[in-house]
């Protein structure tokens, strides 16, 4: 481990957009290409998994439009739409996930959440989720300042020391 990292306890934190991209990169972590240099043989499936209000489903009706669009196209085949789609993957034996929403997020519906943990409980993939009442779209951290969402770093890091990933 270089720099004090070790490369068997990776994990991938995405928000939004990148809610999906690290949805991906988690679900499908064993795709394959031809080797370009030595860090294409490093994996990089991330150990463990933390979405945030991520645009999880291409499809209707709790599809992010904006997200769509920009990922498949104006209209994308039906083919195209299961394949990224978050909830349709393979998700058995990938790493503990955790789900942040806010029940009003108008942008990415908690749907989006809510099908995509039905789809890791049914795979037996340890996850937790949160969902709370109110936050919106892309909350992080200072835009809940003093709001009940507000705890989600602890809850997150609470998750994370249970998984043996912190300490204490």
């Amino acid at each position: 481990a270089s720099e004090g990292l070790d490369p068997a306890r990776v994990a991938v934190l995405g928000a939004s957009a990148g809610g999906h991209l690290a949805g991906m990169l988690t679900a499908r972590a064993d795709a394959t290409y031809a080797a370009v240099d030595a860090a294409d043989v490093v994996s990089h499936r991330p150990d463990l998994s933390i979405l945030l209000y991520p645009v999880a489903t291409m499809a209707d009706p709790h599809v992010h439009a904006g997200s769509r669009r920009e990922l498949l196209g104006e209209a994308p085949k039906a083919e195209a739409v299961a394949h990224y789609s978050l909830e349709r993957m393979e998700w058995t034996g990938r790493p503990p996930t955790f789900l942040l929403h806010a029940m009003d997020d108008a942008a990415v519906p908690v749907e989006n959440s809510l099908q995509l943990l039905t789809a890791l409980k049914a795979a037996g993939v340890p996850a937790e989720a949160h969902l709370f009442q109110e936050g919106g779209h892309g909350f992080g951290v200072r835009l809940i300042e003093g709001r009940p969402a507000a705890a989600w770093p602890a809850l997150a890091l609470a998750w994370g020391r249970r998984h043996g990933w912190l300490g204490g």
